[in-house]
């Protein structure tokens, strides 16, 4: 048997804007991300075997543990790449970053997983290990490399950018998650027609415009969402990551209140997905 221990970073957006669309039907977008100290960990098991399989376990019951899970995928796809056979691979998800939180929980475990097959097996060289990401998702690449990256195309396309040191707090509503889908489709539909007051009271606060946010994506999610409108209105300067629901603020701290998870004193970190 051979394993590996990886570590995963999750990732914030600092900005994130859309750029238009691409020819695929995925958005273009414009989005510094960061790599930060919130980690979910993987433990990758090789045995051989009469066949090739797959069997993911884990410690959260809202993710799934089957082929439909990006983890999954990206196993398969390594081993579909490189041709290995007769391996059963087993890999234990321990997760620790919020789930449909726009932190690419699941976009860096796959991450994890490529970086830790191939540590076992030595088989693909980085360029290709980033056209590998590239195929599973669009935070992949970021996660992979880690650091203060800015991202384009539909997150694929990455350039390294100096990186900085600063304190980072989080704070999600307990009961909400929200998907890329639910967050790009709401996007088109309100950049699609004239604004209407349709949050008469969050409105008022003076947030109506797109402009007026750092993420496009939270101005095209938070009239739905009380809950992410109670965070915007008591901590301004707040910024929703991804397609939320998480937002964070930099070098300042969350209260601690009842229905919200918060994660107060992380850092910016210069790396990805490594081995521990």
């Amino acid at each position: 048997m051979q394993s590996i221990n990886v570590q995963c970073p999750a990732k914030i957006n600092l900005n994130l804007k859309i750029t238009g669309k691409l020819e695929n039907g995925y958005h273009a977008i414009e989005s510094v991300m960061q790599t930060i100290s919130l980690y979910d960990y993987l433990t990758i098991e090789i045995h051989d075997s009469d066949k090739n399989e797959i069997i993911l376990s884990g410690n959260n019951n809202q993710i799934t543990y089957d082929e439909t899970n990006l983890v999954y995928k990206a196993a398969k796809l390594y081993l579909e790449t490189t041709g290995i056979k007769n391996k059963k691979i087993d890999i234990y998800i321990e997760k620790n970053i919020p789930v449909a939180a726009g932190m690419g929980g699941g976009s860096t475990d796959s991450a994890g997983v490529l970086y830790g097959l191939n540590k076992i097996f030595l088989c693909v060289d980085i360029k290709n290990l980033d056209k590998l990401c590239a195929k599973l998702g669009s935070d992949l690449n970021v996660c992979f490399h880690g650091g203060r990256i800015l991202a384009r195309g539909r997150g694929e396309i990455i350039t390294p950018l100096e990186f900085e040191e600063f304190n980072v707090s989080l704070i999600k509503p307990i009961n909400l998650g929200i998907s890329a889908k639910e967050a790009y489709t709401k996007f088109s539909q309100k950049n699609n027609i004239p604004f209407t007051l349709q949050s008469a009271a969050f409105s008022s606060q003076g947030r109506e415009k797109r402009e007026d946010y750092v993420n496009d994506l939270e101005w095209a999610v938070i009239e739905d969402y009380p809950q992410l409108q109670h965070i915007k209105q008591k901590y301004p300067q707040s910024v929703m990551t991804g397609s939320g629901s998480t937002y964070f603020i930099i070098n300042n701290e969350f209260e601690q209140e009842t229905g919200y998870w918060v994660k107060n004193n992380l850092k910016a970190i210069n790396f990805g997905v490594k081995e521990i």
